[in-house]
């Protein structure tokens, strides 16, 4: 078994296979470190006492705890927890394991004043019974108060503090998010953030399972965009699980992961200030090592970068000459050709015989969809010219359609097809949010793409909002939520499935 992991680590699926190989080791020491927490124990002293584990490879959190409640003016619960100050957004996805005893039993995210069992706190907890809740502590020793959120049943939560604020979100897998709010709840700065399990029953143990965890530390509400930046998280999601896995962090910023035709890298930019800003980079999935990539004097490298279906050839849009530029080079590195004369144009597809490069292009004041043929021979050909900013075009794996994001008609940002000559549009999503960079699965079923939330200009993607990562089958039923990001521009701005369409990447963000 354990040559075959090893064999399998040097491509795509032992990305989970290797979670099946790997053990977790259940602890009981509050001196012990766990995953990205500090430590874990029991608060208020249980009959019976809890345990946590961590699996590194599955990135999943399993606790056990008895304990009577969380609730009046006292707890008994299991904590795994972690100490920060300022703000921050925590996440994940719990399922509580089996029918259980109690109704009330309560598992989720939670942010204490202390490990005191009468600690003023704040909660996001879902129940047994399926009752969603935000629970607060407001002074130390005070009676619980509750906010029952407009969901049952949830099984993604997030928990975020804004000050005296905290905002609990709370979803069933694959919808948007619910909001509960309250005000006022005064912590101090230095608080316990984590997770926390409790049985409500002194006498019985249950047992939930912590995936998706996610700590993230939000840019300051007076960053600048484009001056200010925070740091990336490279993750790998499985499209139909919603099972994500981080596999890269840096305080430098990149962006936009294209996933190469043989499955064994990711190439992405590097964004930000420094010295690698503009770069691009391969990240070996084996090694998770990054290795900048050749270009020339090319040194402006933007998210509009794209592979060519056979993997040959890399698409770049650089901006060393002031206006982004669109030039090709072989897919491990080397000289550049520049492909467009006219700026800005912004890459985003190669079609599958690879003759053509289909991008964005700003002529006299206006962004509209072009093409030109790959090899730099001809001129540029204008695909659309309906008033309003049309972006991130991208081939259908047969050829027959360009899918693109679009302004028109409408006032939010929409999802829209047109044959590959430019005729007959047709808008395919049409909801609330704002949609950007549709990609389409290999096998040409299904279309994944980014939601911005309804109240940003529609016709930007910035940095650092709560997004979602969406998919939509190609007849254009219903999406659904993939995944729940903080990120936004560069998390998935490129073409990034695997090969076998069974995952995609992208980045999230987060700083220190």
């Amino acid at each position: 078994m354990v040559g075959e992991v090893m064999r399998l680590s040097r491509v795509l699926p032992a990305l989970l296979v290797l979670a099946l190989a790997g053990t977790s080791v259940f602890l009981d020491a509050q001196t012990t470190p766990l995953g990205d927490f500090d430590r874990h124990g029991d608060v208020g002293a249980p009959k019976i006492a809890g345990a946590a584990a961590y699996n590194p490879v599955s990135q999943e959190y399993t606790i056990t705890a008895a304990g009577t409640n969380m609730w009046a003016q006292r707890d008994e619960f299991h904590f795994v927890w972690k100490r920060l100050t300022g703000d921050f957004i925590l996440q994940t996805r719990v399922q509580l394991i089996g029918k259980g005893v109690e109704g009330h039993r309560k598992a989720g995210l939670i942010v204490r004043s202390s490990q005191d069992p009468d600690a003023a706190y704040a909660d996001g907890i879902v129940h047994g019974d399926g009752l969603t809740s935000l629970q607060f502590r407001r002074s130390k020793g005070a009676i619980t108060e509750e906010k029952q959120a407009a969901i049952k049943g949830a099984d993604v939560l997030q928990l975020e503090r804004h000050g005296s604020t905290f905002i609990f979100s709370a979803a069933k897998f694959g919808e948007p998010f619910v909001d509960t709010e309250v005000s006022n709840i005064d912590l101090g700065d230095e608080v316990l953030v984590g997770l926390a399990l409790c049985s409500h029953n002194a006498d019985v143990v249950e047992r939930a399972v912590f995936s998706n965890v996610r700590i993230i530390r939000p840019a300051k509400a007076d960053f600048v965009p484009y001056r200010d930046y925070i740091g990336s998280v490279l993750e790998l999601l499985e499209v139909q699980t919603g099972r994500r896995l981080a596999i890269h962090r840096s305080p430098q910023p990149f962006e936009a992961p294209n996933w190469t035709t043989d499955g064994r890298a990711l190439i992405y930019n590097s964004s930000g200030r420094g010295e690698t800003r503009g770069r691009l980079f391969r990240f070996d999935l084996a090694t998770r090592q990054p290795a900048p990539i050749e270009t020339g004097t090319l040194n402006r490298a933007n998210n509009d970068h794209v592979l060519s279906f056979d993997g040959t050839m890399l698409g770049i849009s650089d901006g060393s000459g002031n206006a982004s530029t669109i030039y090709t080079v072989g897919s491990g590195g080397g000289t550049p050709k520049r492909i467009t004369s006219l700026t800005p144009s912004y890459l985003h597809g190669w079609s599958p015989d690879g003759k053509w490069l289909v991008y964005t292009g700003g002529r006299n004041k206006e962004f509209d969809i072009y093409k030109t043929a790959s090899d730099g021979s001809g001129t540029e050909v204008r695909l659309t010219d309906t008033p309003g900013l049309d972006d991130g075009p991208e081939y259908s794996p047969d050829g027959k359609y360009i899918y693109f994001n679009s302004i028109r008609g409408s006032a939010t940002m929409q999802i829209w097809r047109m044959m590959a000559d430019g005729k007959n549009p047709e808008q395919i999503t049409n909801d609330d949010f704002n949609n950007w960079f549709p990609h389409i699965s290999p096998d040409g079923q299904s279309i994944a793409f980014i939601s911005f939330p309804k109240g940003i200009d529609p016709t930007d993607h910035p940095y650092y909002k709560r997004v979602y990562l969406r998919l939509m089958p190609i007849d254009g039923s219903a999406p659904k939520v993939i995944a729940y990001v903080y990120g936004g521009q560069g998390t998935i701005n490129v073409p990034s499935w695997s090969p076998d369409g069974r995952m995609i990447a992208f980045v999230a963000n987060s700083g220190e």
